[in-house]
């Protein structure tokens, strides 16, 4: 065999880095060895695999249809080292959207850490947009995501159903007026997501249409920034009953009914379709459907193991 796992293992590490220089420290291994390794690998095969500008380094079309493969391949090779080493899972990253990273993602991470103490594992929160690129780039390994992804290398599966909800403080004209139609919602100062996020989109399919001309006061990144702002009294907000259910449980914010809209919507699992799911993965997932079950059985997202 021409390629070896090593020269695998270094063209991953320069590919994610983009530096020889960072990719060889990270393999506690000279810049110069590092550089070697890719050059022959270069090579062997007469197929140049980084578009070299100046000292930077990108991929290229072929070092981009590599990486997954060779992400694959490191998978399975780790997968084969913990079953020969007593059965240690390998490094997990999962990506999450603000809303399933904030209120229940956290909750997956600590029972897998409890079930696996041994497996390192971190999470990465950011909006949907953000968490396919990081899946393409196979900067993290599964993501859980509050949006819909159209690409025909993410594999996208639905998860947990979710409802987004209109909210106001308690003492807004519309916490006793009973349900909204679209006149009255148009007439309101909205306190809304960023575009890019899951919740926004969904905002702007299945309620914005019907609004017509709206005013959008503030559009922020964190759900805790918009409840704040909403029991400020600077407007009303939309966002995941998930995200909303201490708050209405509290009183410090108050459900705004809305019969004439389906607000439903899912939460999905992406992973990289031409990535192999390492038994990490796999057994992220399994936690993943256990909390599905949960939700079926409970009609709240709620862990079954969580107290």
């Amino acid at each position: 065999m021409k390629l070896s796992l090593r020269q695998v293992e270094i063209f991953t590490a320069i590919a994610r880095e983009q530096n020889v220089s960072r990719a060889a420290e990270r393999l506690c291994m000279s810049q110069s060895a590092a550089s070697n390794a890719l050059v022959e690998l270069e090579r062997q095969f007469d197929c140049p695999l980084f578009d070299r500008l100046g000292k930077s380094l990108h991929l290229n079309a072929t070092g981009r249809g590599l990486l997954p493969l060779a992400e694959q391949l490191l998978d399975q090779a780790r997968q084969i080292e913990s079953y020969l080493g007593g059965g240690q899972l390998a490094p997990l990253t999962v990506g999450a959207t603000l809303t399933i990273g904030n209120y229940l993602g956290t909750l997956i991470i600590a029972e897998y850490m409890r079930q696996h103490p041994a497996a390192p594992v971190s999470l990465q929160v950011a909006n949907t947009e953000a968490i396919a690129e990081r899946l393409l780039r196979c900067d993290c390994d599964v993501g859980l995501i509050e949006g819909e992804v159209n690409h025909p290398d993410l594999l996208v599966e639905p998860w947990l159903e979710d409802e987004l909800v209109v909210f106001c403080a308690p003492g807004h004209p519309l916490a006793q007026a009973g349900p909204a139609d679209a006149a009255t919602l148009a007439d309101q100062a909205w306190i809304l997501r960023e575009p890019g996020s899951g919740t926004r989109r969904q905002f702007d399919r299945s309620l914005a249409p019907a609004l017509g001309r709206f005013t959008v006061r503030l559009e922020l990144e964190h759900t805790e920034a918009i409840k704040r702002a909403v029991e400020s009294g600077l407007g009303i907000g939309c966002l995941s009953r998930l995200a909303l259910r201490e708050a209405f449980r509290r009183g410090s914010l108050v459900e705004v009914t809305t019969p004439a809209f389906d607000l439903r919507r899912r939460f999905h699992i992406v992973r990289h379709a031409r990535r192999h799911a390492s038994s990490a993965v796999q057994a992220f997932r399994q936690m993943c459907d256990a909390v599905c079950g949960a939700a079926a059985r409970t009609s709240e997202l709620v862990l079954p193991f969580i107290p």
